[in-house]
C-alpha cells in the first residue's frame, strides 16, 4: 500500500510539472526572438573605450526581457523592459534612465536584427524625428547596438548616432 501511494505521488508530480511547463504563455519562437541580448555583457565603443555594463535577464516566466545599464560615466543607469506584444504583433521596449529620459520603442526582427523605433517626434526646431535602435546578433557571439536619430529637415533626412556600442559577453 505504500509503494502504491508513492508512486501515485509520483505520477501525480510529474503530470503537475508538464502542466506548468506547457501553460508557458511565452514560450514561443516569437517570445524568443530577442533572448541572444540576454546574459552579462561589457560593452565597448568603436575607439576601444569602455561604455559600460549591461545585464539582460529574462523575467516574468519568460515573458519580459529586463536590461540593467551602467555607464563607465559615473552616475548614469538605466532600465529597460522589452516584450513581444501579440495582440499588436510587434516587439516593445520601453526604456527609462536615471535622468529621466524615457523611449518607447517598437517594431520587429529582421534575419539577424531585432530593429525598434520610437514614434514620430517634433523637436524645438519643428523638424520630425525618430529614433531608432538596431541590435544585431554577430556569428562570433557579440551584438552591436546602433542608436540613431533620424531627423527629417528642410535640408533633407539627417542620422546622427547617438549610441554605438559592441556588447561582449563577460566571462
Amino acid at each position: 500500500m505504500k509503494s502504491y501511494i508513492t508512486l501515485l505521488l509520483f505520477v501525480a508530480f510529474t503530470i503537475q510539472l508538464n502542466a506548468q511547463s506547457t501553460n508557458c504563455a511565452c514560450c514561443t519562437e516569437k517570445h524568443a526572438e530577442f533572448s541572444f541580448w540576454e546574459g552579462e555583457w561589457e560593452v565597448t565603443l568603436p575607439n576601444g573605450n569602455k561604455a559600460g555594463t549591461n545585464q539582460l535577464k529574462l523575467i516574468q516566466n519568460k515573458c519580459v526581457l529586463q536590461e540593467n545599464w551602467t555607464s563607465a560615466s559615473p552616475g548614469y543607469t538605466g532600465t529597460s523592459h522589452s516584450f513581444y506584444n501579440g495582440t499588436k504583433k510587434q516587439w516593445e521596449q520601453v526604456w527609462i534612465d536615471n535622468q529621466g529620459v524615457s523611449l518607447h520603442l517598437k517594431g520587429n526582427k529582421e534575419g539577424n536584427q531585432m530593429i525598434l523605433k520610437t514614434d514620430e517626434a517634433v523637436n524645438n526646431d519643428g523638424d520630425s524625428f525618430i529614433n531608432r535602435v538596431i541590435w544585431t546578433n554577430n556569428e562570433d557571439g557579440t551584438v552591436r547596438q546602433l542608436w540613431e536619430v533620424i531627423t527629417q529637415t528642410k535640408q533633407g533626412e539627417k542620422v546622427v548616432t547617438a549610441f554605438d556600442g559592441l556588447y561582449k559577453r563577460k566571462d
